[in-house]
C-alpha cells in the first residue's frame, strides 16, 4: 500500500482538535495528523517527522492563519522540556479543552447513557502558576560544560533539559533545587550514568508543606555510597533554613521507577508536615500527595459533595494514601477504612488519624482489589466507597468487587480520562452517573482531574 505522506514532506493543513497530549489534529488526505503545539482553527505549514499506518506526526513550520486564542509562552524552556503542553493556549480555553478531552474519552468508549451524562466546567485555578508542591528533576553530567545539571527529559526523549526556573513549581522547592545542583558540583559528587551504569546520583526530589513551608530534600541514588555528605549537609542546612528534612533514597534497579524501597533519614526528620484546612498530614518521602495543594482542597470538597454522607454511613477510601480523602471525610462518617499498597503511607494514615484525634478509621496496608472483598466476607459493608486510582485506572478484581456488590454511593476521582471512560462502561451498568466535574490541577498540561458523582441503580 502506497504512503499518503512521506517523513520530510511539508505538508498545509487546518487543525481540527486538541488530542489527548495537547497536540494538535489534522487530517491529510484522510490520514490523521498530530502536530505539537498547533491549536484548532490554524492553517499550518508543517513537517513531517514521523508516519506509521495509522497516523503521521508533524512539526510547525509556519503559522498560515492563527488561532485568535495563541499567547506567547513566559517560560523559556517550554520550546524543549516535556513538562507542560498548553502554555501557548489561553488559560480560559485550556478549562474548555480539558471538559472536551472528557467527551471526547466517554465518544470512544462509550458508556450506557453518555450523551446524557451532566459534563460540568472545568474548576480551574485564578492563578494557573507556581502551584507544584513537589519537583522531581532527573541529573545529568554535561561533558560539554564538564557540570552538572538537573531538569526534564524532552518529550519522548532522553534529552535533559537543565531548568532552573520552572514557572509551575513553588519557588522555595526550585531555590533549592538549584543550590543542590551548586553544591553538587562543588563536591564534585559523581552523575549516575545510565549508558555506562557507573556513577551514584541520580534525581533529585524536593516537597513543600505549603501551609506550613517545610521542606524536604531527597537524594535518588544508584548505590548506598554518598561522598562528601557531611558537607552537603552542613551547607545545605545553613544556606536554605525552611529545608527540615534531608533523605536519601537508594534505586539500584534497572526500571522506570524513580524511587527504590529503601529510604534513610541523612539529616532531620522523616516527614514533612502538610495542612489541608483543619487536618495536618505528615508525608514521608515516598508517600503520595496530590501535587497541587491549592486545587487538592477543591478537588477534595468535590469529592465531599458528591458523596454526601450522612453521620450513619460507612465509607471505603480505595488507594487511600496517607489518608488526606478519608480524614477530610471522617468527622461527617459513622466510620472510615482505607488501604494503599505503600507500608509507609499507611503509617503515615494511622499516625495522621491519631494526631487528628480521630477514632473512627481503620487502614490496613494491601490492594483494594484483595482487602475490599475480604471485609464483605468479613461483614463489613461500606454504604459508599470513593477511588482515587493511578492513571491506569480501576483493577479488574476491583471493577469486579464493584459491580457485583455496588454500594450505594461511589465517587470516582480520576486522573485519566481515558481510563475513566474505560471503566465507566462496567460501572454504568449499575450505577446512575448523576454528573462529572473536571477540576484543573495542572494547569499548563493537558492533564486533569475529574469527580464523577455515582449511586446503586
Amino acid at each position: 500500500m502506497e504512503q499518503v505522506v512521506k517523513q520530510g514532506q511539508k505538508i498545509n493543513v487546518t487543525i481540527k482538535r486538541l488530542g489527548i497530549n495537547g497536540e494538535g489534529i489534522a487530517y491529510f488526505k484522510r490520514l490523521i495528523v498530530f502536530i505539537p503545539k498547533a491549536l484548532p482553527g490554524e492553517k499550518i505549514t508543517a513537517q513531517v517527522t514521523n508516519v506509521t499506518a495509522k497516523f503521521a506526526e508533524a512539526q510547525i513550520l509556519q503559522i498560515i492563519k492563527k488561532s485568535p486564542h495563541r499567547i506567547t509562552p513566559p517560560c523559556i524552556f517550554y520550546d524543549r522540556c516535556g513538562g507542560c503542553q498548553l502554555q501557548h493556549l489561553a488559560y480560559d480555553k485550556q478549562l474548555d479543552f480539558k471538559r472536551n478531552l472528557l467527551q471526547q474519552a466517554l465518544t470512544k468508549f462509550k458508556p450506557a447513557g453518555y450523551k446524557n451524562y451532566v459534563l460540568k466546567e472545568t474548576i480551574g485555578m485564578e492563578d494557573p502558576w507556581r502551584y507544584r508542591n513537589k519537583a522531581q528533576f532527573q541529573l545529568r553530567y554535561n561533558t560539554k560544560k564538564q557540570k552538572a545539571e538537573a531538569g526534564l527529559y524532552e518529550t519522548g526523549s532522553h534529552n535533559l533539559v537543565a531548568i532552573d526556573n520552572c514557572l509551575v513549581q513553588e519557588p522555595d522547592t526550585q531555590a533549592v533545587m538549584n543550590t543542590t545542583v551548586q553544591l553538587i558540583n562543588k563536591y564534585q559528587i559523581p552523575i549516575y550514568d545510565e549508558k555506562k551504569n557507573s556513577g551514584i546520583l541520580k534525581t533529585l526530589m524536593v516537597r513543600k508543606g505549603v501551609q506550613t513551608g517545610e521542606v524536604q530534600l531527597v537524594f535518588i541514588t544508584h548505590t548506598n555510597k554518598l561522598p562528601q555528605k557531611n558537607s552537603l549537609i552542613r551547607e545545605l542546612t545553613q544556606r536554605l533554613p525552611f529545608l527540615v528534612s534531608i533523605m536519601q533514597n537508594v534505586q539500584n534497579k534497572k526500571t522506570s521507577l524513580v524511587m527504590g524501597e529503601q529510604t534513610e533519614l541523612l539529616w532531620g526528620k522523616e516527614s514533612i508536615a502538610e495542612a489541608l484546612d483543619e487536618l495536618q498530614f505528615d508525608l514521608s518521602a515516598r508517600a503520595f500527595f496530590q501535587l497541587n495543594p491549592y486545587q487538592t482542597k477543591i478537588l477534595y470538597d468535590e469529592a465531599r459533595k458528591a458523596l454526601a454522607l450522612s453521620p450513619q454511613e460507612t465509607l471505603v477510601d480505595a488507594y487511600c494514601g496517607v489518608g488526606t480523602i478519608g480524614l477530610s471525610m471522617a468527622k461527617i462518617a459513622k466510620e472510615v477504612r482505607g488501604m494503599d499498597t505503600i507500608e509507609q503511607a499507611i503509617s503515615d494514615a494511622k499516625r495522621n488519624a491519631k494526631r487528628l484525634g480521630v477514632t473512627n478509621t481503620h487502614y490496613e496496608t494491601g490492594t483494594a482489589e484483595e482487602l475490599l472483598p475480604q471485609w464483605l466476607k468479613d461483614g463489613f459493608s461500606p454504604d459508599a466507597i470513593v477511588v482515587d486510582p493511578p492513571r491506569t485506572g480501576l483493577d479488574q478484581k476491583l471493577l469486579r468487587a464493584l459491580t457485583q456488590q455496588p454500594v450505594k454511593k461511589f465517587v470516582y476521582i480520576s486522573c485519566n480520562v481515558s481510563t475513566l471512560a474505560r471503566d465507566l462502561v462496567s460501572l454504568a451498568k449499575v450505577y446512575n452517573i448523576h454528573y462529572l466535574q473536571s477540576v484543573d490541577m495542572f494547569p499548563q498540561t493537558a492533564r486533569c482531574e475529574v469527580v464523577v458523582k455515582m449511586t446503586k441503580k
